[in-house]
């Protein structure tokens, strides 16, 4: 086999297909239902007055409601940071795969991680509108800035780490 056979090979294998899954993870859990999705009831029977003693003062705006234990139980307000926190995981994971990728064919890092960044702005807002759509789910532009936030700190750390690592 030829070297660069091998060297497409290698990339579809390390590079293209860990990040066609993960966007395929992605659009399998942006297409559920929220009652699909709510973690809400893994919490009856757990004692979460510690949520209120901690967190009473919490009160924010996010996507057009009010994010506070005077406007939810402590099991929604739990479970929208649960939410957001996976969003943050899933799109830092997503920002690294794509970068990962880009990388194989952009020198520079910069180029790579702003390839990588527009991807995220892009799948994200694709993602949002396909959640627009879907009778079920709310779209939101709020979704999709956090979202590309996420992005851009996985690819940030990302290279951080791999030039931390390349200096030991």
């Amino acid at each position: 086999m030829k070297a660069g056979s091998k060297r497409r090979i290698g990339i579809l294998l390390y590079y293209v297909l860990p990040l066609l899954c993960w966007i395929g993870l992605i659009h399998f859990s942006s297409s559920q239902s929220y009652e699909d999705q709510n973690v809400q009831p893994l919490f009856q029977g757990v004692n979460l007055d510690w949520v209120n003693q901690w967190f009473s003062w919490v009160s924010f705006q996010y996507g057009g409601t009010i994010v506070s234990l005077e406007t939810r139980t402590p099991a929604a307000f739990v479970e929208f940071f649960l939410r957001k926190g996976a969003h943050v995981f899933v799109y830092a994971v997503l920002g690294v795969l794509v970068y990962r990728l880009a990388k194989q064919y952009l020198l520079s890092k910069f180029w790579a991680g702003s390839t990588a960044w527009l991807f995220v702005i892009l799948y994200a807002s694709i993602d949002e509108y396909r959640q627009f759509l879907h009778p079920y789910r709310t779209g939101l532009v709020e979704d999709v800035i956090f979202d590309s936030i996420a992005g851009l700190l996985g690819i940030l750390i990302f290279i951080g780490g791999a030039r931390h690592s390349a200096g030991h």
